[in-house]
């Protein structure tokens, strides 16, 4: 169980929303505005790649369709065939929010019924704060989340081996199934590959939500979560509670009375 250590001064975030979190023994280890609600931004992707991760086999070919999207785009192209597997690597690798519509429309139901098991899964995961109205995370009423949520779904996340691979993928090109479009994807994590022990998981960014982050941590036989939600300089805070959390906490048995 860890421990803070006797003097540690409690660093100071921009972010609106923080929470660290040992995945060991369930314990916050740096705590702000947690359960409040706020705008997720494409951290929501988390829960459209679990939901895709279960419905569709990975091998299962779509045609992507006349698929129009603002933002971040892994340019697919319409008319395009593409496995879900593919698809996922430019959903959580590139936060391809095209990737993310051609997913949706292609759930039996549609992109309703997509988001309506977006939300199904969220229930009953436990996350009683949560609630989507898209797949991509774009900000809207009554699209939102909050950093205990997130760190909830994002532990189920990195439970799924085929998940986690994704999200420490740092650069990937995937290709149609005829060859004809190839998609270069560059993971938008900074800290991936920089900070020892980061392996994903997820950025988000609108003009609204300001700079979200939700990161996993492995260090030895330490395992961490940080949600940071609405912050100024997401990959830089999240580096300096990395540094502060394996710093100043120690981990230690503490008997039970």
């Amino acid at each position: 169980m860890p421990v803070l250590r006797v003097g540690s001064i409690i660093p100071s975030v921009s972010a609106f929303s923080v929470l660290a979190v040992d995945l060991d023994s369930n314990t916050d280890l740096f705590e702000k505005n947690s359960d409040k609600p706020v705008l997720p931004a494409s951290t929501t992707k988390i829960a459209t790649a679990l939901v895709a991760i279960d419905y569709f086999p990975l091998s299962k070919v779509l045609k992507v369709g006349n698929v129009k999207v603002e933002g971040q785009k892994m340019r697919l192209v319409p008319g395009e065939e593409i496995t879900v597997k593919d698809l996922l690597y430019g959903l959580l690798i590139y936060s391809a929010n095209d990737a993310a519509e051609v997913l949706a429309d292609s759930f039996e139901g549609g992109r309703e019924e997509f988001v309506n098991e977006m939300n199904r899964k969220s229930s009953k995961l436990g996350l009683s704060d949560t609630f989507f109205n898209n797949p991509v995370g774009l900000d809207s009423n009554g699209h939102f989340t909050t950093a205990r949520d997130l760190a909830k779904i994002s532990t189920v996340a990195m439970k799924n081996p085929f998940f986690r691979d994704i999200v420490s993928t740092k650069e990937k090109v995937v290709t149609s199934i005829d060859g004809r479009f190839k998609h270069k994807l560059v993971n938008i994590n900074e800290l991936l590959g920089e900070v020892p022990g980061v392996l994903g998981i997820k950025t988000g960014w609108t003009e609204s939500a300001k700079e979200n982050l939700v990161t996993y941590v492995e260090r030895g036989d330490r395992r961490v979560l940080i949600v940071l939600l609405g912050s100024e300089d997401r990959f830089g805070e999240t580096k300096m509670l990395i540094d502060w959390i394996f710093s100043n906490f120690n981990w230690e048995y503490v008997a039970q009375n």
